[in-house]
């Protein structure tokens, strides 16, 4: 795997494991009053940073951001947060199984396919 490709899987996965301790602490604190839920964002400047390179992408921060427009008096939708939370489990299995298979297609190549 190129060093670009394992720079933006590395990255990526940090990003959802990021994504998924916010929606955990989102899911945790949903009935303290005054909350505002906290988002991860990184794939915009992820996709940014592929074009300089692997060292612009380890440099691509992941960015923690409490919801700035979040009503006082609203309550958190614990549904939207599940669904995120369904979402970034499925593409980080997704990530590691594609990463899984590549370390088994190295793992053939180097034991001459035996």
């Amino acid at each position: 795997m190129d060093p670009l490709t394992t720079a933006i899987l590395a990255k990526s996965l940090d990003g959802l494991s990021a994504r998924a301790a916010a929606t955990a602490n989102n899911v945790a604190n949903a009935n303290t009053p005054s909350y505002r839920p906290m988002r991860v964002s990184f794939e915009a400047a992820l996709a940014q940073a592929a074009t300089g390179g692997p060292e612009a992408v380890k440099a691509t921060p992941i960015r923690f951001a409490a919801e700035s427009d979040w009503p006082h008096d609203a309550s958190l939708r614990l549904d939207l947060e599940l669904a995120t939370s369904a979402s970034t489990a499925g593409r980080y299995s997704a990530l590691v199984e594609l990463l899984n298979r590549h370390a088994q297609l190295s793992a053939l190549a180097v034991s001459g396919g035996r």
